[in-house]
Order: C-alpha cells, then sequence, then structure tokens
C-alpha cells in the first residue's frame, strides 16, 4: 500500500482488484488533483489473482481473493473504492463483511455504479450516456449491469458500450497511438448515437479522458464538443465516498 494525502483526518482505501501495479500506480496522480487535503487515501493491489478483469469469471476470482486480504482491514478505513468497471462482486461483499462487524455506516462503491449515477445527475433528463471500456465482451457484460442498475434493460438513457479490443492491461502495453485510435472510434460510435455523457469504462483508463474529448470535438466542432460531460470512474467513486462520509449516509 502507498499513502497520500496529508494529515490524519478520514481514510479511503481504493483497491485495484487485479494484480497489475501499473494500474494501481497511475492513480494517485488522479486522486490527489482532486484536492480532498483532509483525507488520507491508501491503495491496495490484490496479492495474486488475475493481470486483468476480463470477464465475470475474473471478477469472481479476483474478489475471493480481495476479501480474504481485506478482512483484517476493515477497521482500518472510512470508506472502500472497488476499481474494476463492472457490477464486481467485491462490492456487495464487503458491505456484508462491514456490516457483520457493525461498520455498515462506512460506504463502499464500484467505480461502475458510481460513474453512471455521476452521469444521470450530469446530463439532461431525456440526454443518454454510453460507455467507452476495453474488451469487446463488455458491450454485453455492461449492458446487463447497467439495466440491472437502472431496473430496465430498456432504457432510453443508455447508447450502450463500445470497446477498443483492448484488455485493461494491454492499455498501457500498446503503443499510444494505437490506443488512442481505438478509443477515439469506439467514442464517435457513441456520439453518433446521440450520448452527451460518456464514462470511461476501466480504472485503467485514467487520463484518457483527453483522448475522449479530441474525438467528441473532431465529430461535432470546439463548441459542442467541449460540452459533451466525460465522467471519470476512480474520480466519480472518490467524490461519492467524501460526501457520503460527510453526510454520515
Amino acid at each position: 500500500m502507498s499513502d497520500s494525502g496529508p494529515g490524519s483526518g478520514r481514510s479511503i482505501l481504493i483497491i485495484n482488484p487485479n494484480t497489475t501495479v501499473a494500474m494501481t500506480d497511475a492513480l494517485p496522480p488522479l486522486v490527489d488533483s482532486l484536492g480532498y487535503s483532509t483525507t488520507h487515501f491508501k491503495y491496495f493491489t490484490a496479492p495474486s489473482g488475475v493481470p486483468s478483469i476480463n470477464n465475470e469469471s475474473d471478477a469472481t476470482v479476483s474478489a475471493r481473493i480481495c476479501q480474504s486480504t481485506l478482512e483484517g482491514k476493515l477497521q482500518d478505513h472510512d470508506a472502500f473504492l472497488v476499481c474494476c468497471y463492472s457490477q464486481h462482486p467485491l462490492v456487495p461483499l464487503l458491505r456484508a463483511e462491514l456490516a457483520k462487524l457493525g461498520l455498515n455506516h462506512k460506504p463502499v462503491t464500484g467505480i461502475f455504479e458510481a460513474s453512471v449515477a455521476a452521469c444521470l445527475q450530469s446530463i439532461d433528463p431525456l440526454d443518454k450516456f454510453g460507455i467507452v471500456s476495453t474488451g469487446s465482451q463488455w458491450k454485453a457484460i455492461l449492458g446487463e449491469a447497467v439495466a440491472a442498475l437502472l431496473g430496465s434493460a430498456q432504457s432510453s438513457r443508455y447508447a450502450g458500450t463500445e470497446t477498443t479490443g483492448l484488455n485493461a492491461d494491454e492499455l498501457h502495453s500498446t503503443p499510444k497511438r494505437a490506443v488512442d485510435l481505438r478509443i477515439k472510434l469506439a467514442t464517435k460510435a457513441l456520439l453518433e448515437r446521440r450520448a452527451r455523457a460518456i464514462c470511461l469504462g476501466c480504472a485503467g483508463m485514467a487520463g484518457m479522458d483527453r483522448t475522449v474529448r479530441e474525438a467528441c470535438v473532431e465529430v461535432l466542432g470546439e463548441e459542442r464538443g467541449r460540452r459533451i460531460k466525460i465522467v471519470d470512474g476512480v474520480v466519480s467513486g472518490v467524490a461519492f465516498l467524501e460526501g457520503a462520509m460527510r453526510a454520515g449516509l
């Protein structure tokens, strides 16, 4: 674990449930830029399991490993953010463990849930949001997850998920020009379906909002392209937990 932020105030544990340390290392600069100087952030990387969560089976394996490792650390933090862009089973598992300990006042969220909520609150009620994610398998997985979260498989608010064809760990091992091109193609497909907010559908996409913005401007022009909301799940998750802790939710 690494620490970030001065002081001894509230503590948020940011959890990378895969084993790729490079993904964890990309998160502190993003979190620090939010300026929550009274909150102490710690970072956790799964000690074993999978280097990239590419399907629901991977998510289940990673949840089991992380749960057993984190059981002794739940007393040490005030909130928990699971950085996998899916309905990751670790989120309800941690909530259940906290409830057993009488600590259910400590909030837990995943970056998927936090980013969808942020999208819906940042656009007009009739506008749509979409997701740019990694491997093609996530189209169906995230479609089902959005339907479960919104309570409808036919929601007019969801423009769909478009993917780069690269797994999460490949985002950082593939030449940047090739990654940028794939992200732009996915973004443009969502804009064609009238998405007005776009979620970065992977914790490994931290900092890639600039590429999404470039695609928006290329398609819509400078003024309209700047109006598209681009939502990072890690940013949304930290902001939600900060608010939940302050409100005592």
